[in-house]
């Protein structure tokens, strides 16, 4: 491999961008959720039948997953646990879901980018660059 393509093919720069993302942008889901709480999304759940209590793992998926995933800890458990909570936001949405909207873009497409992100982490992993990279003894917690 040539020093071009070793420069360019860095699988470990790709997940800590990843991750960086993800965790960023959700953790500013979870920024709103502590500042404005969460009564609104608590109804949405009890009128699908799912119960209203089960909202505060919110604060886990949207808070503590989110900056576990940034720094490379944990990410696994953390990105299953926003993939938890993305299933459950695609089930109570209120409207179809293979539904376009107005300019052809799928109705849940920020949803899916959402739920898709940390299954693709969930199976990559951290990579090399996160601060606990002794401890690779057990698959699911890096």
């Amino acid at each position: 491999m040539t020093t071009r393509q070793q420069c360019f093919t860095n699988p470990d720069i790709g997940m800590l961008i990843l991750r960086v993302t993800l965790g960023g942008l959700f953790l500013l889901h979870g920024i709103d959720k502590v500042l404005h709480g969460v009564d609104d999304q608590a109804q949405l759940l009890a009128s699908n039948g799912i119960p209203g209590a089960l909202i505060y793992f919110v604060y886990i998926s949207e808070v503590v997953a989110p900056v576990l995933i940034i720094l490379g800890m944990f990410t696994r458990l953390s990105a299953l646990s926003i993939i938890i909570t993305m299933i459950t936001v695609i089930f109570v949405l209120p409207f179809p879901i293979m539904a376009l909207g107005v300019h052809g873009e799928w109705v849940i497409e920020l949803q899916m980018f959402y739920l898709l992100l940390p299954a693709a982490l969930f199976f990559l992993g951290a990579g090399r660059y996160r601060p606990c990279c002794d401890d690779d003894r057990h698959w699911l917690l890096n």
